[in-house]
């Protein structure tokens, strides 16, 4: 598999031609995709990433500058080759100040191209090789993980340090934690096929380096290495920079899966405002990564957004077969419940030699998943029934019975949590399909626009927009606009652009290039073979 690589030309026999005349798999590239505009481009960069694009300058709806600058935004490593039949300084200067890789002037011989994509291919790989390179990645692990402070981030996230410990030691380890709000991120690195040489030990190092480069410095973060998962303490300044959190991370998961390969989820915890409390927020993070069996891999999920009447702070008083339970019903893994329950019973009844303890125990138990349906809101009269009969009966039951009681109760809270989330996400959906309908007709509206006025970050937006619809958002808001606009075009009489403003188009010869695009022919044609029937 080779490099991708993007052709963006208006002259669509110019990019057909370079497509045709290079050796691509000699060179070590796929076959490119091509675009013959910027906004194109920009749509096929979404959908594949590329290593290299080499574009023209004077495009129509966004030119070469402009799309060299967006890409660089996106993906900071892409290389750029811009040509173009205009030897003007001005061009020239803005291309060195976007750190294009190269400036030529048509007409292209392919021989020079040649060269070109063969230089920076050579660049990649000794980019790729310095990142997979074994002995780098183990002086970069040895130096990097102080065994103080890495002591320190594990006593921490075990919540075994009391005030006076926690202040001594940040103090003596030189840890600067100032906030005023801190969360923590689990980087979790998914079962991935290693290449030759790479260990599953030295590709996750990898990964938290592409971390600390890519998102240190913005979030104050501070990165250890706990229980199997790269972990990261960020610092906010405020709460709503908890969705700027997510989307930042979820950009990191693409690109690590993009650059290294590594399928990686960042569960983003709660936030708190002071550094005792983080095991709380490093507990909603770790609960935020199992989600990714619902919502996928290579992406942030932020557990204020998918769970958050999530009470996890009392739920570490459980005990962890409990908690694995507990967990079983958020995740809708409704066949493993019977047997962890018998199991849990077993367990937990075996050693309970007077009637009085068996008592006790059934009551803790009957109040443990009491709260939780508290907790999360399901209807405990629903689940219960009436709560001193409740409590009554089950004292008289036999582990066996107690067993099944149990399994029945987890059952309903199973099925109420499945309903609850699909609501949920329905509503959501809903609302956002309201807000495109409202508001359609507004250049601005965007996915960004959309996520603001829910409260909600892009990365979860788009996963559940798409799963619920079956399109991404702009797509969805692509073929809403066409659809208006050519009921517009069938019912009245307003000109071209006039329409074309109505459906939030600034640019009326962009709006009939996306409507050709739409619907196979021009809004003039469309009009005329509607009015000709």
């Amino acid at each position: 598999m080779g490099y991708s690589c993007l052709l963006v030309d208006d002259e669509a026999e110019v990019i057909r031609a370079i497509r045709k005349k290079l050796d691509w798999a000699g060179l070590g590239y796929d076959v490119p995709h091509c675009a013959t505009n910027g906004l194109e481009a920009l749509e096929l960069a979404e959908e594949v990433p590329p290593d290299v694009v080499l574009t023209d300058i004077k495009m129509p709806y966004m030119d070469g500058l402009e799309l060299s600058r967006r890409l660089k935004e996106l993906y900071p490593n892409v290389r750029i080759i811009i040509f173009s039949g205009f030897d003007e300084f001005e061009y020239a200067r803005e291309a060195i100040r976007l750190e294009v890789e190269e400036y030529i002037l048509k007409p292209v011989h392919s021989e020079e191209l040649e060269k070109i994509f063969l230089r920076i291919r050579e660049q990649l790989d000794r980019e790729a090789d310095e990142r997979r390179n074994l002995r780098m990645l183990k002086d970069y692990y040895n130096k990097s993980l102080p065994m103080l402070q890495e002591n320190f981030y594990a006593a921490l996230m075990d919540g075994k340090l009391s005030d006076a410990e926690l202040n001594k030691q940040m103090e003596d380890y030189q840890i600067d934690l100032h906030g005023p709000l801190f969360t923590t991120v689990v980087f979790h690195l998914s079962k991935a096929e290693l290449s030759e040489g790479m260990t599953s030990v030295l590709l996750s190092v990898s990964v938290r380096k592409l971390a600390e480069e890519r998102i240190e410095k913005s979030w104050g973060g501070r990165f250890f290495h706990y229980l199997g998962n790269t972990v990261m303490i960020a610092q906010l300044s405020e709460e709503g920079d908890l969705i700027r959190l997510t989307d930042a991370c979820d950009q990191f998961c693409r690109l690590a899966k993009a650059v290294l390969k590594a399928p990686v989820t960042a569960g983003i915890g709660i936030s708190c405002s002071r550094v005792k409390d983080l095991p709380s927020s490093y507990s909603g993070a770790r609960g935020a990564v199992s989600y990714r069996i619902i919502y996928g891999n290579s992406k942030a999920i932020n557990i204020a957004e998918i769970a958050p009447q999530e009470r996890s702070v009392a739920e570490l008083e459980s005990s962890e077969s409990l908690r694995d339970i507990f967990r079983m019903i958020r995740m809708d893994r409704r066949q493993e419940l019977p047997g962890a329950i018998a199991a849990y019973i077993e367990e937990k009844t075996a050693s309970r030699g007077t009637i009085q303890e068996y008592r006790f125990f059934v009551m803790g138990l009957a109040g443990e998943l009491y709260r939780f349906s508290r907790d999360n809101e399901l209807s405990t009269e629903e689940i219960f029934g009436d709560n001193d009969g409740m409590y009554r009966t089950i004292q008289q039951l036999e582990p066996e019975e107690l067993t099944q009681w149990m399994t029945e109760v987890c059952m309903k809270m199973q099925e109420m949590v499945r309903n609850q989330r699909s609501d949920t996400t329905r509503s959501f959906v809903g609302r956002a399909i309201e807000y495109v309908e409202d508001n359609y007709g507004s250049s601005e509206l965007s996915i960004d626009s959309v996520c603001s006025h829910l409260g909600v970050s892009a990365a979860y937006f788009s996963t559940v927009f798409k799963r619920e619809t079956g399109k991404t958002f702009i797509n969805y808001l692509t073929d809403f606009r066409m659809k208006r606009a050519a009921e517009l075009l069938l019912n009245g009489n307003e000109k071209t652009y006039v329409i074309a403003r109505k459906v939030g188009y600034a640019d009326p010869n962009y709006f009939s290039y996306v409507f050709k695009k739409q619907h196979g022919m021009s809004p003039s044609r469309y009009k005329g073979a509607k009015d000709g029937q």
